[in-house]
């Protein structure tokens, strides 16, 4: 680390144009190249997705995305009446002549009269027509997703509205808000206030922006290789903007401590880079493994986001330990408040405080001669979060929580409207049925299907015969639920239907009949994570774990670690299931209705949170190893430890929480879902985890933290956040910031 830091101060004009050199060059790259961002959703081996399978290997035309195009009239306008439904038509030829758009047919003759209730509500004044597409909604580009919604609503008037509810609806929607900007801000903010200098609070951003700018592109080039969801951009900026600051921060906070200290300005950078520097790189490979660690779950919809995430955390690390060193050897003393360079020039250099005033210290005092009373207090505020957690329930949210004037928002309106809820999320029922007995089970299936508690309305059996003699022909339902696609109840009658019913219907006939549609597509995907999700904790528990084992040579702040993280990981669920499934303060944040949290979301969170949490247990506790190895005593350095990093660590988590909280201000309900779980999470962890609970049980377990096996401590290689002449020479610590005497 003090080659890497003195070569990038040495050749700092070399390293600024590199870093120059790769943002214009990735931009220009994913400019070139474009992006092709699509939220995949594919599971093999469930039954929605055999279900899909089945139907594309008869009738491709007919097993890609099904959108509804809604309307309704209103100022007693009636559907029947044949102006309006010339105007269907006119818009039915309109959308039949899209590209990917499989026939449609109107419930409307040539001359507007209407030949077909099926889809027309008993009031006359609601209907849909299904669109099929002949490709799944995330092989289809945003621009097409958009023509298709503009040609059918540009229809709508004083007395027809038209609308649109589906996935390529959704995409559609263009809810994308970039909060990058009021994140930027309100970070500079803190900044200025933490450091007292504009150099000082200028470069964490800056250092961030470019690793942030060089990742997006590099990002964006890789969506044509590897699936990446289209909110990946978001969630990058989301995670690397609170990140990417952090590490800077504490870089540049350790490098002003060295020039309070006297140091000149490379030996202060060199020194910084040789400590704290060491502890981004080794926060930073933790986050990276637990967001790597999704592979391990198998669900290829991951692996993008966590392949983009861990691109994005990797760049501002690197940032940080490369640019940000370069940076500082341009800017040298300026990178001082007044107030320090004005210290230094009356007073001197000054090693580790004078005095021991400061609210850190005197906080840090407190958990050392109260550790059981501290220790009590924040977990009992913790649990307290965490008991939600309890309640999660995962699912998807469907289209009557999207923002109100949105097309799926007034689709979905009128849906429930017309019909009833499940409207908006019609199950799909498919079989081989190739023998007019097979056939006739479907009949049974439809008949029986129809009178299950919890359905609404079933359509067909229609049967598609085979396009060859040799094929098989095969016979689906549709299948409207009385509940909405998200409601725990349409849940429980998928899998009524699946365990229950259908069986009963088929007997011994052979017939294999399966249930699709988006929302057991969803359902299917909740299932599969929930079921994985175990695994996943357990392997990333078990890298950090081995990795921390070998960096502080203890079996005790490892295991503490973990379980410290898992009770912050878990408030930040529970603050989610309180927010969004319960409601609470919701209005507040633009959420305006109740909904299941996402299903992929617990899995994102953990391996983000895990990291995060990580990355302030290492700040904390490899300052506290500098503190025990100069003064061997635990009690001290356990709490100079706290007292040389509170101040720093709470202000970067500020930074997080802010970055974080900016997120929820716009945006698609899943970014709100990941502003709310990662800034609760990072308040938890950060003010009452490591500042009260970490070092009141690391006070009450003594010597035994740092105990390790002599013969295992041979065996395992050598890594280490101490500084490499941390035994020769103690490390200074800045008075403004700490503001304690030496043991």
């Amino acid at each position: 680390m003090r080659t890497l830091a003195g070569w990038c101060v040495h050749h700092r004009r070399l390293v600024v144009l590199f870093w120059f050199a790769a943002l214009i060059g990735s931009i220009g790259l994913v400019t070139g190249t474009g992006t092709a961002y699509s939220n995949s959703f594919s599971f093999p081996n469930t039954e929605s997705a055999n279900a899909i399978k089945l139907l594309q290997s008869v009738t491709p035309k007919q097993s890609g995305d099904t959108e509804q195009v809604v309307f309704g009239t209103s100022g007693g306008a009636r559907l029947s009446d044949p102006v309006i439904g010339l105007r269907i038509n006119n818009m039915v030829k309109e959308l039949d002549a899209l590209p990917n758009v499989s026939p449609i047919t109107s419930p409307y003759d040539a001359s507007g009269n209407l030949i077909s209730h099926t889809n027309i509500s008993p009031q006359d004044t609601v209907g849909f027509i299904p669109v099929t597409f002949d490709k799944q909604a995330q092989n289809i580009s945003a621009t097409e997703a958009k023509l298709f919604v503009h040609t059918a609503v540009e229809n709508s008037d004083a007395s027809l509205q038209v609308a649109v509810t589906g996935q390529l609806a959704e995409f559609a929607n263009n809810q994308s808000f970039s909060s990058t900007g009021l994140g930027v801000l309100l970070a500079l903010i803190v900044l200025l206030l933490v450091f007292g200098s504009v150099f000082a609070a200028l470069l964490p951003i800056v250092s961030a922006l470019f690793a942030l700018g060089t990742a997006i592109g590099i990002i964006g080039t890789l969506s044509h290789v590897l699936k990446m969801a289209q909110f990946a951009p978001e969630l990058v900026l989301l995670i690397g903007l609170g990140v990417g600051v952090d590490y800077a921060l504490f870089i540049v906070t350790r490098h002003r401590q060295g020039l309070v200290a006297g140091r000149d300005t490379e030996n202060s950078i060199i020194n910084a880079v040789n400590t704290s520097g060491r502890a981004v790189l080794f926060a930073g490979i933790i986050v990276c493994i637990a967001l790597l660690g999704m592979f391990a779950l198998g669900v290829s919809f991951l692996y993008g986001l966590a392949v983009a995430a861990a691109i994005g955390v990797l760049f501002t690390m690197i940032a940080a330990l490369t640019l940000l060193p370069a940076l500082l050897g341009f800017i040298g003393p300026k990178v001082m408040s007044r107030k320090q360079k004005k210290n230094l020039i009356e007073n001197g250099p000054r090693i580790v405080g004078a005095d021991s005033k400061g609210f850190w210290p005197g906080w840090a005092d407190l958990v050392q001669r109260r550790s059981i009373l501290s220790a009590a207090g924040a977990l009992i505020v913790v649990v307290i979060l965490v008991l939600p957690f309890f309640s999660l329930r995962l699912g998807s949210a469907d289209q009557g929580t999207d923002p109100l004037g949105t097309t799926t928002r007034q689709a979905f309106d009128l849906l429930a409207k017309g019909f009833g809820p499940g409207f908006s999320g019609p199950l799909l029922l498919v079989a081989k049925t190739d023998t007019p007995a097979a056939q006739d089970v479907m009949k049974t299936v439809s008949t029986d299907v129809a009178a299950q508690p919890g359905v609404k309305k079933v359509v067909g059996p229609t049967v598609v015969p085979s396009p060859t003699q040799q094929g098989v022909d095969i016979s689906f339902l549709t299948v409207y639920p009385t509940t909405s696609p998200q409601a725990s109840a349409t849940t429980d009658l998928i899998n009524h239907l699946r365990s229950v019913t259908i069986p009963n219907a088929v007997g011994t006939s052979g017939v294999t009949v399966l249930v699709g549609g988006t929302t057991a597509t969803f359902i299917d995907f909740a299932h599969v994570l929930s079921a994985k999700l175990p695994l996943f904790i357990g392997l990333v528990v078990l890298m950090a774990f081995i990795l921390l084992t070998i960096v502080f040579r203890s079996f005790v702040i490892p295991l503490t670690a973990a379980v410290m993280n898992l009770l912050s990981i878990g408030a930040a669920f529970g603050i989610l299931v309180a927010v969004f499934q319960w409601g609470y303060a919701g209005s507040i944040i633009g959420v305006n209705s109740t909904s299941p949290v996402e299903a992929f979301l617990p899995v994102m969170l953990f391996a983000i949170l895990f990291g995060l949490s990580m990355d302030y247990q290492v700040f904390l506790v490899s300052r506290m190893h500098e503190e025990y190895i100069k003064s061997g005593d635990n009690r001290i350095a356990v709490r100079n430890g706290l007292a040389a990093t509170g101040k720093t660590i709470t202000a970067a988590a500020l930074i997080m929480i802010l970055v974080f909280g900016s997120f929820i201000l716009g945006g698609q309900r899943v970014i709100k879902e990941f502003g709310i779980g990662l800034a609760g999470g990072v308040f938890v962890d950060a003010v009452f985890i490591r500042m009260a609970v970490v070092p009141s049980v690391m006070i009450l377990f003594g010597e035994s933290n740092w105990w390790f096996p002599k013969w295992l401590d041979r065996w395992l290689p050598k890594l280490s956040v101490d500084a490499d002449d941390l035994a020769a020479k103690p490390l200074d610590v800045e008075p403004e910031l700490v503001g304690f005497s030496p043991p």
